[in-house]
């Protein structure tokens, strides 16, 4: 018998029990738009739900805040968010499609019998985890909150409990692995299987390599890098016994292109994207429907510049342009519902990855003459102010830094990253268009031309 790392991948129509009992949902119905994502996302549905959902709830419409999906696609005064995911029946998991009133009110199979989806956030207190936090309960989600600081937890908690969810509170180090594993145990202990895992805790120091300890190195390391292995071996250990699930890791456009005077936080950005890349072929070769995904941000206004480990003489800043951390709460929802290898999050984080990828040398001398100023603002700081590299600041911070002023509340890069189908359809249609008016107008010309020769042949022929 030959052993699970031997075996070639099986087609998912050979798999064990000939398939899922519910592959009639996704077999023979007309698919639109992204039919791979549709259709994979659909089957997720049916896995999360364990077959209880009402088919019907995969076409729920979206009501707005009070019923529909929860307020999908809504801002908080109402509106539409531009760069909302748009189609309610691609979410994976199932929680995240709450009933309409109708359903509640006649439907054979009550919102009872659906379980909410079951995420965990790491760095939860704060920043880009809070902001996430905040988004994924507003779809109905049961939280795992793991963090050191229990201020900030405690905080998010009460977040997710007004917004109708449950929230475990777990004080947790991603730098302990023992620590992550039993936070996995008690949130599943609690709450039941995860559905998705966000892997996104993170510390950095902002100084030259030279003046940094190696103690420095090694705490950077074993957060923002081991942080990340151990959750999402806590989160495989449980979900491909089950075959179902999404891993979604929050990386960066530094995890391509290295800034100075953050080399410890780059370093750890690149181990997680090759330890993702290769964990990838692993899934793929064992045939495995876990679907792990990374996140790579752009500058963000988060509170983490008020509390950065830093010898520079001026307060820390993301290096502009800004954006606040609902549009990244946003994508990472987002990729937790779509089968995307990788999702860049503003215009800046693709330009850093084709600019390393084509211009490297030029980028070397450009950050050396403006990547110290970039990171700094104007406002000199105290060379021993508080910070939290070995131990969590008391407080609860919130998902926002002091950079408000000017940060961006929305990604057209991002918007159209989701509605990419759609975008090259357009781009189709416009270049078929184009050359349709330049065949014309060539065709026009030539049948002129063509005229005006044949005139004096023509004075020839009748004299």
């Amino acid at each position: 018998m030959t052993s699970r790392h031997e075996r070639r991948r099986r087609p998912r129509t050979a798999r064990k029990n000939g398939g899922s009992q519910h592959d009639h949902l996704t077999r023979g119905s007309r698919v639109d738009g992204d039919d791979s994502d549709r259709v994979v996302c659909l089957r997720a549905v049916q896995h999360a739900l364990h077959g209880r959902v009402p088919i019907r709830i995969l076409h729920a419409r979206v009501d707005g805040v009070g019923g529909g999906a929860a307020g999908i696609g809504r801002s908080s005064h109402g509106g539409l968010r531009p760069d909302a995911a748009v189609a309610p029946s691609t979410w994976p998991i199932g929680g995240f499609l709450r009933s309409s009133k109708k359903e509640e009110e006649g439907s054979v199979n009550q919102s009872a019998d659906r379980r909410p989806p079951i995420v965990v956030i790491t760095g939860a207190s704060a920043g880009v985890g809070r902001a996430a936090v905040r988004e994924f309960a507003r779809r109905g989600a049961w939280i795992g909150l793991l963090a050191r600081g229990r201020d900030g937890l405690e905080g998010a908690k009460k977040e997710v409990e007004a917004a109708g969810g449950r929230a475990l509170v777990l004080p947790t180090d991603v730098a302990d692995a023992e620590q992550v594993e039993a936070a996995a145990a008690a949130v599943e202990g609690r709450f039941g299987p995860i559905d998705v895992w966000v892997n996104n805790a993170m510390v950095s120091v902002l100084s030259p390599a030279l003046e940094m300890t190696a103690k420095e190195f090694q705490r950077v390391t074993n957060v923002t890098y081991l942080g990340y292995v151990y959750g999402t071996l806590a989160a495989l250990r449980r979900m491909v016994p089950r075959d179902e699930g999404v891993i979604v890791e929050v990386g960066s456009a530094l995890a391509y292109r290295s800034i100075p005077l953050q080399s410890a936080y780059c370093g750890a950005k690149h181990a997680v994207q090759g330890f993702v890349e290769s964990l990838r072929s692993e899934l793929i070769h064992d045939g495995s429907r876990v679907h792990i995904t990374t996140v790579q941000l752009p500058a963000v206004n988060t509170p983490q510049f008020s509390w950065i480990k830093s010898r520079m003489p001026y307060h820390p800043q993301p290096v502009p342009p800004i954006y606040q951390p609902e549009v990244i709460a946003r994508a990472i929802l987002w990729a937790a519902c779509h089968r995307r290898r990788e999702v860049c999050v503003g215009l800046p984080t693709v330009k850093a990855i084709v600019g390393d990828k084509f211009i490297p040398g030029l980028l070397d001398h450009y950050l050396a003459w403006n990547g110290y100023d970039a990171q700094q603002t104007a406002e000199p700081i105290k060379s021993d102010r508080p910070n939290n590299l070995f131990e969590p600041l008391p407080g609860d911070y919130g998902a926002h830094g002091r950079f408000d002023r000017g940060a961006y509340e929305f990604s057209l890069q991002f918007w159209l990253n989701q509605r990419r189908g759609l975008v090259a359809a357009a781009a189709l249609g416009a270049a078929a268009y184009v050359a349709g008016r330049l065949a014309a107008r060539s065709n026009g010309r030539s049948g002129l031309g063509g005229a005006e020769g044949r005139a004096p042949a023509s004075k020839e022929m009748y004299g």
